[in-house]
């Protein structure tokens, strides 16, 4: 059978060719932006620019705070993680000048019920009841947090210092509260390490999260803080100085500091201050015996969550960041930028490498019945293809030196096996985040698509000291 003249094995080659050369060439560019970024941070180390700090031995828990601090959780249908997450950081916090904020909906009882046991009467935790019935999105939560913070300080006289952010099922360092509290004073906003542990019962999918945050927080952020560009807020682990959050209503014009109809409002709450002129910064810091100071969590195990997750991720800092944030003038904001939005372009490359695998293995079988010929490659293409694979090879030495320095080496392994299954989340993914974008471009309101938890890493104590 032939169409405009070629037979089908013809067409299938020719696609195949094609393929190979849109995949070859932005690969290859990607390629470039992430050894960029490699160079800069080995830079940094060479030039002692990239350390991790050792504070003082005497920086406990127990260290007394400069004024008082305020920690947002917002939370809906989490009654699983809530209750180990108060109970631990109320009692690795014990400053009396710390007040927890729980932001919670009247028809989620399950997850008051758990937090008032889990409170036990301790005045430091403050339930804050949404007046609207959940869930409604993260920011809209933690607006609400807000407005009861504010009303306290009225009632009190007494301003806060600064504000934490925390997720449900946070499990933050005892040494954190303090570290955030000394940084504050020379910055607006403050982000430490967000540090993904191993899932023994989801090698796999839960796991997959370790290697991305140990490179992403252990490398990229350091290079974008280096770069005095604005960091982005994970939403855990950072704290925001009152002033830059007071500010927040007026810069946006609305009633609160936080984007209610954003899905990432910590990572376009970054950018902002800092586009206002304010001073963030990322700190990696490790404790006397060498444990990183950040916050450890158990990320999504089953691939459901996982794709639901990294879909808001997408969708928020892509789509919508490039609609409500823009590009700035400044090269190093561009190119982060550039790098921040490139994941559903990443998704679109990522499924047409292996959609070309499938051909390509099928005009394998048929070369070898002699109906087909291999594919010949021009030396052009040959040389992209040799840089793709040293490109390749060299990111997978990057994964597993990043994750190994946290979590050891047999981790370090396990995250180059887990490549694959990153990519076909990450294809998901993409997927999901362009189809819930053109439906709010319908008309679709936003919603907290959020994703569900059920294991605490504080169930077993404080983990992952350095290997």
């Amino acid at each position: 059978m032939e169409l405009f003249g070629f037979t089908a094995l013809q067409w299938l080659a020719l696609v195949q060719h094609e393929l190979l050369l849109f995949a070859a060439i932005f690969f290859l560019a990607g390629a470039v932006d992430d050894f960029s970024v490699d160079l800069a941070w080995i830079w940094l180390r060479l030039t002692r620019r990239a350390q991790d700090v050792w504070p003082s031995a005497d920086m406990t828990g127990c260290d007394p705070l400069k004024g008082r601090a305020a920690v947002f959780i917002p939370a809906w249908d989490e009654p699983r993680v809530i209750g180990a997450t108060l109970r631990h950081m109320l009692r690795v916090w014990p400053q009396d000048d710390l007040r927890v904020y729980l932001g919670c909906y009247g028809n989620d009882a399950a997850t008051l019920e758990a937090a008032l046991l889990a409170g036990c009467g301790d005045r430091r935790l403050r339930i804050v009841i949404h007046n609207q019935h959940g869930p409604t999105t993260k920011a809209d939560c933690l607006n609400r947090l807000y407005r009861a913070l504010e009303l306290d300080e009225r009632r009190q006289g007494v301003p806060f210092r600064m504000v934490l952010m925390h997720d449900a099922e946070d499990m933050v360092d005892p040494a954190a509260l303090a570290l955030l509290d000394r940084a504050i004073d020379g910055a607006d906003m403050v982000q430490l390490p967000v540090i993904a542990l191993p899932q023994p019962h989801s090698r796999w999918i839960g796991s997959h999260y370790v290697e991305e945050f140990a490179e992403q927080h252990g490398k990229a952020l350091v290079v974008r803080d280096a770069l005095g560009v604005g960091v982005p807020l994970a939403g855990v682990g950072c704290a925001i100085s009152r002033g830059a959050l007071a500010r927040m209503p007026r810069v946006r014009a609305t009633d609160g500091p936080f984007a209610a109809e954003c899905l990432t409002e910590d990572y376009e709450l970054g950018l902002v201050v800092a586009a206002q002129g304010g001073r963030s910064r990322f700190l990696r810091a490790r404790t006397p015996d060498g444990r990183l100071i950040g916050t450890r969590a158990y990320f999504p195990s089953r691939l459901d969550q996982a794709v639901r997750q990294k879909t808001r991720w997408i969708h928020g800092i892509a789509f919508q960041g490039w609609d409500r944030l823009g590009w700035r003038t400044h090269p190093g904001d561009i190119w982060m930028r550039i790098r921040d939005r490139r994941g559903p372009f990443t998704a679109l490359v990522l499924a047409l490498a292996y959609l070309l695998l499938v051909i390509s293995g099928v005009i394998w079988a048929i070369s070898l019945t002699g109906l087909a010929q291999p594919l010949v490659i021009s030396p052009l293409l040959e040389t992209v293809l040799w840089l793709n694979l040293a490109s390749l090879l060299w990111r997978i030495a990057m994964r597993f030196a990043f994750t190994a320095r946290e979590h050891g080496a047999r981790e370090g392994f396990r995250a180059v096996l887990r490549i694959p299954v990153a990519n076909v989340i990450a294809i998901m993914a993409g997927r999901r985040a362009l189809l819930g974008y053109v439906r709010t471009l319908a008309g679709a309101p936003v919603k907290w698509d959020k994703t569900e938890h059920s294991d605490h890493p504080a169930a077993g104590g404080l983990v992952e000291a350095r290997a």
